[in-house]
């Protein structure tokens, strides 16, 4: 297996060992970024090549005279466009941010430097985080690594494209409705969008601020709980950032969890599921029984109305979020010459592409006199019965499992002209941002084409540590996760 196809924990102890340079692993994933990327269109922002060699070789240098190393040394991270990076431009790929460079990092940016990563890039994604597909970016579209004709999902397609296609070994993304999971299971890799709180939002440019989380992408849940351990904790900068200590998540990833209780609801598993998918869930849970888990019908009766609760809450929000791009402060401003309320209009009619302006509208509405009421406060109301739902599950279970997404990967194009379809794709995703609790996918199969199929672990708030042990009890007794694209 080469350089690129390891996992950063296995960089890690290449490193450690004396077997690899952090200058040769960025060289490495400098080469893999040159030689696909014009088939995957990962990346928003190539990697700073001069940046990344100097950040390898600072690492080296650190490692040769015995200085301490950060947990992520040496490893490089790619990071979702939607996260502020001091003097590098940050777009959320959108033409309204073309030329808006951040004075300041995003805290979970921070954090990946106090740890010694490698920043590798910015990476494409649905504007503003807007979609399901990387179909949205005002740039580029965003391709499956299994299938070039096909999407990753999304908003954090590229973030998980570059992961899948091995042009970095992790990365961030971001997840308001699904966007995290759901290219994650399309794309064969492990994707995970902690308790609301657990990570800081600040430096996160907002969609949706009641929905929002940061989180990581990898190959495995050994990655991904390295990953979580670098950027979660508190931060006073972030009035909604929960202050509780951060576990060792990766110290505690071998013990499995006794007396397993799996949570299988029904509504997961009705209309609209693709049968590979649903065939490839059900072994799944067929593979924890073989592990001594016991499997627990549940209900999550509200679920049925979650898509249409989140797609009121969050374009609300999202409305909301974006007044502040207005062509006066920064960002994009109309050549245009006319009025306030003109040039207000032109700029943002310039700037915004067709998915947010629609969701702007759509929020707006829900907003407005007369209708917040029979929409908005009704969607409020809705969100606290899916969080229930989920309180009384898991008094039954510790875990709620399910597919992540109702199929695989479809073709580019094949539901642009469909937005409502579109939505659908976050069936299964969406209530556990409402609800605010931990969500995880993991690889658990591919179908007869070759499209990987991912499995949705969805747990109590604050218990990622418990949701990573129950992964790794599958991964350990299963291969997934070891499989490389052919890019």
């Amino acid at each position: 297996m080469s350089l690129i196809e390891k996992t950063a924990s296995e960089l890690l102890t290449l490193q450690a060992e004396g077997k690899a340079s952090a200058v040769e692993i960025a060289e490495a994933f400098l080469a893999a970024y040159s030689a696909r990327e014009s088939k995957l269109n990962s990346f928003m922002l190539a990697p700073d090549a001069d940046a990344v060699r100097t950040q390898a070789k600072a690492i080296d240098t650190k490692r040769k005279v015995g200085q301490p190393l950060g947990k992520l040394a040496g490893v490089p991270v790619a990071v979702k466009d939607v996260l502020c990076t001091k003097g590098t431009r940050t777009t959320c790929s959108s033409k309204i941010l073309d030329n808006f460079v951040p004075p300041y990092d995003a805290h979970v940016v921070e954090r990946l430097k106090a740890e010694d990563a490698i920043l590798f890039g910015k990476t494409n994604m649905d504007e503003f985080a807007m979609g399901s597909s990387t179909e949205n970016s005002a740039y580029r579209i965003s391709r499956n690594p299994w299938d070039v004709e096909r999407i990753p999902g999304g908003s954090s397609g590229g973030s998980a494209a570059c992961v899948a296609g091995c042009q970095a070994p992790v990365s961030l993304g971001t997840d308001t409705g699904g966007s995290i999971r759901q290219p994650a299971a399309l794309c064969g890799i492990v994707g995970m969008k902690p308790t609301y709180g657990r990570v800081s939002r600040f430096g996160l440019i907002a969609f949706a601020s009641s929905l929002d989380q940061v989180g990581p992408f990898a190959h495995d849940t050994r990655d991904c709980a390295l990953l979580l351990e670098a950027i979660a904790g508190h931060d006073h900068r972030d009035s909604t950032s929960v202050n509780q200590p951060v576990p060792a998540y990766t110290q505690t990833l071998n013990q499995p969890v006794k007396g397993l209780k799996i949570g299988v609801p029904k509504e997961f598993f009705g209309q609209g599921l693709d049968a590979e998918t649903e065939t490839a869930a059900q072994q799944a849970l067929k593979e924890y029984e073989k592990l001594g888990a016991t499997l627990v019908d549940v209900s999550l009766p509200h679920s049925p109305y979650a898509l249409a609760a989140y797609y009121i809450v969050a374009p609300a929000e999202a409305s909301s979020n974006l007044a502040r791009y207005d062509g006066m402060h920064y960002g994009h401003r109309t050549a245009t010459k006319g009025d306030l309320i003109a040039t207000y209009s032109k700029s943002r009619a310039e700037g915004f592409g067709k998915e947010v302006q629609r969701r702007i509208i759509l929020g707006t509405y829900v907003l407005s006199s007369g209708y917040k009421d029979a929409y908005y406060i009704k969607a409020l109301k809705v969100r606290r019965l899916v969080k229930k739902d989920f309180d009384d599950a898991f008094e039954k279970c510790d875990v709620v499992m399910g597919p992540t997404t109702p199929t695989p990967a479809f073709k580019i194009g094949e539901k642009s002209d469909d937005p409502l379809a579109l939505y659908l794709s976050d069936v299964y995703t969406v209530s556990c941002n409402l609800a605010g609790i931990p969500g995880l996918s993991i690889p658990c199969g591919f179908t007869k084409t070759g499209l990987p199929i991912g499995l949705q672990l969805l747990g109590a708030p604050f218990e990622e540590e418990k949701l990573l042990r129950i992964a790794h009890m599958y991964e350990s007794a299963t291969d997934w996760h070891t499989k490389r694209p052919k890019v």
